[in-house]
């Protein structure tokens, strides 16, 4: 079979991972459940596995990226609680979009007018997805948005340390630093240490299939087919998120959030694109 038809697959398989905790994660995280704790929970359990399979650390890059992913992670998941699972996982898809500024800034890579216009556009889009106004636009999103900002850093600042040392070095000291904070987090969150069973066998499968996994798949098959198509194969995660989220959660979406989820697809997928083709470009000027 053909590496890079497997390598789809496995691709698709770990987006649809990602969509499915957006509904699952939206069901555990009840009042009595703090986002913090769950949080907590899901990295102590992650740092475990790591440091069983990743022998190697990085502490010092390791631990700024923590801190970068404690606050996405943090952001989300609150945010989760507060909004819908729909909404969460489109706005969340916004890293993609915000992270050629943060490749200015950090690698002083030029940013093209396609992707100006590709944050505008899914700026609207999220607008028209909130309902059409900043009423509809609620705390659970402002956070959201805050997570997507701080993806956005994280995937730059990852592709900036890899140069310097090895990517699976950085695993057990982010895990360990995204554990640590939220446990910190919680102290300050209503003082909550109410768990249930259910959340924490949720936490347990986003840990092992969405973190663990999720590396694992990804450093065997994003190689295969480079890093512009496996980021166009990510943006199905919002999709998943909505069409898991419509069948788990029955939620529903309006005719102009539905006219925002396409405005904002069609952006991320137009810059993806463009990276792609000025890659393909590249390739044949070399020739």
């Amino acid at each position: 079979m053909n590496k890079k038809f497997i390598a789809i697959f496995w691709l698709l398989v770990l987006t649809f991972l990602w969509g499915l905790t957006f509904p699952i994660q939206k069901i555990v995280l009840t009042e009595d459940v703090s986002p913090f704790l769950y949080n907590a929970i899901r990295f102590w359990i992650a740092t475990f596995l790591s440091s069983l399979i990743f022998k190697k650390s990085d502490w010092k890059r390791g631990i700024i990226l923590g801190v970068v992913m404690a606050i996405a992670y943090a952001t989300q998941t609150w945010g989760l609680t507060l909004t819908t699972s729909t909404k969460s996982g489109f706005i969340t898809s916004l890293y993609i979009v915000i992270v050629p500024f943060f490749s200015f800034l950090i690698e002083r890579e030029r940013v093209k007018l396609i992707q100006i216009l590709g944050f505008i556009g899914a700026t609207v889009g999220m607008y028209l997805l909130s309902s059409g106004g900043l009423t509809g636009y609620n705390f659970g999103d402002f956070l959201t948005t805050i997570c997507g900002i701080m993806y956005a850093l994280h995937v730059v600042l990852i592709t900036h340390f890899s140069k310097e040392t090895d990517e699976y070095a950085l695993l057990t000291p982010q895990f360990l630093t995204v554990a640590i904070l939220n446990t910190v987090f919680n102290v300050f969150y209503k003082g909550s240490w109410n768990f249930s069973l259910p959340a924490v066998g949720v936490a347990t499968f986003t840990a092992v299939t969405a973190t663990i996994v999720a590396i694992i798949i990804q450093a065997k098959y994003q190689r295969v087919v480079g890093s512009n198509v496996s980021a166009l194969i990510f943006v199905g995660e919002p999709l998943f998120a909505m069409v898991l989220s419509m069948i788990i959660l029955h939620e529903k979406i309006t005719a102009l959030q539905g006219v925002g989820i396409t405005i904002m697809m069609l952006s991320i997928v137009l810059g993806v694109l463009q990276a792609e083709f000025e890659k393909t470009l590249g390739s044949v000027k070399d020739e």
